[in-house]
């Protein structure tokens, strides 16, 4: 359960928020149905973490690369259908809704990644590869705070997607997806990275901790957990949202991120990911005066630029450290801070339990406290 906050009225944060985006997560749309859910499988665990592969060439022209890609890696992608019983209230009765969303094989000994919420609350997974093959699919572990999950199947010598690097790609170079959007299996699209970066928040997708990749290549319901490849036919990040009511807005969980996440999946079933308990905000000339003319808020805000703590969650290690409402983030482990989003990397990168220092302006004074990041309240 998450931890109560101590902070500044709502009142002041709303008058300099943005609107946000409404972000939308484009797999796994429920509808009703009487299929009775098969037992999954005991599947044995998967071997080894997931390693990045080489680019291999991929055979073609300027004009046929994309079709290249598709031969080359869609073999590997597979539809990803789920079942889960719902109540809508306690005096109805219980019926099964199922779902569909995307998914890539890693390992040629049955690995797959996927979304959390393809997954999420699923009493039984089918995989079905391109070739029509089906296995019944174990969930090893699902990270909510990312969206990402790790599913088993039964198999060997199985087609797999080799895994790129995220951290290289640039925008405006090419970007494939492939999945099955609407029920379409093995769709194609293709565009440019349009953006890397892309926080949380702006993607209107708060509650995860992921850093988006943006790209116009065409995403659709049941495209979640599919993959996005470039021009060698690598994966270099999972496609997972959309924002409603736009046209080329599409967005991607970096690989690299993917592949740390369920590697940590795959060894313990569950991540730990860092927490210290504050609310905050880009600090803008608005903010700042916003703040500073509520007399009920006590807040003497002085810095011009930095991260503004709006609030503390109670018995946190950002409460126990004495960081407070009002204080400004300048740095964060020696690392210069300008945004929240900013502040939300150093700290995913951090180690729980370890010090990490945090340079602080309260009221003009420069200050250094050190907090103990905890694990992220389940």
């Amino acid at each position: 359960m998450s931890q109560p906050f101590a902070r500044i009225s709502l009142k002041s944060v709303s008058l300099l928020s943005m609107g946000a985006l409404g972000g939308l997560l484009v797999g796994t749309q429920f509808v009703p149905t009487n299929a009775v859910p098969s037992q999954p499988s005991q599947a044995p665990a998967a071997s080894g973490p997931i390693a990045q592969a080489p680019a291999a060439p991929v055979s073609g022209t300027d004009e046929t690369f994309i079709s290249a890609v598709a031969d080359k890696t869609g073999p590997a992608v597979v539809r990803i259908d789920s079942s889960r019983t719902v109540r809508r209230s306690p005096q109805s009765n219980e019926r099964m809704v199922r779902g569909t969303g995307s998914g890539f094989i890693v390992k040629a000994d049955g690995l797959v990644l996927t979304n959390a919420h393809v997954v999420d609350g699923a009493t039984s997974v089918t995989v079905t590869l391109k070739d029509g093959r089906e296995f019944t699919g174990k969930v090893l572990g699902k990270d909510e705070l990312t969206d990402v999950a790790v599913v088993k199947i039964q198999g060997t010598n199985l087609p797999t997607a080799p895994i790129g690097n995220s951290e290289q790609i640039k925008p405006g170079e090419w970007a494939i997806a492939i999945g099955n959007p609407l029920g379409l299996d093995n769709t194609v699209t293709a565009g440019i990275i349009s953006g890397t970066g892309r926080s949380s928040g702006v993607v209107g997708a708060p509650d995860k901790r992921v850093s988006f990749i943006q790209t116009d290549a065409a995403i659709n319901p049941g495209n979640s957990g599919g993959p996005l490849l470039n021009r060698q036919g690598q994966v270099i990040g999972m496609n997972t949202a959309i924002i409603g009511g736009a046209q080329g807005l599409g967005f991607a969980i970096p690989i690299n991120q993917a592949q740390r996440v369920a590697n940590q999946l795959i060894a313990t079933g569950k991540v730990d990911h860092p927490y210290i308990g504050v609310q905050m905000t880009n600090l803008t000339t608005a903010t700042k005066d916003a703040l500073n003319q509520d007399a009920d808020l006590g807040v003497n805000v002085k810095a011009n630029q930095g991260v503004v703590v709006v609030g503390i969650a109670r018995r946190s290690p950002a409460a126990s450290a004495g960081l407070k409402a009002g204080d400004v983030i300048q740095a964060v482990n020696g690392r210069s801070v300008k945004t929240a989003d900013d502040v939300q990397q150093v700290i995913e990168a951090s180690k729980i339990g370890a010090n990490l220092p945090i340079q602080i302006d309260r009221g003009g004074r420069s200050l250094t406290l050190t907090v103990n990041p905890g694990a992220f309240p389940s």
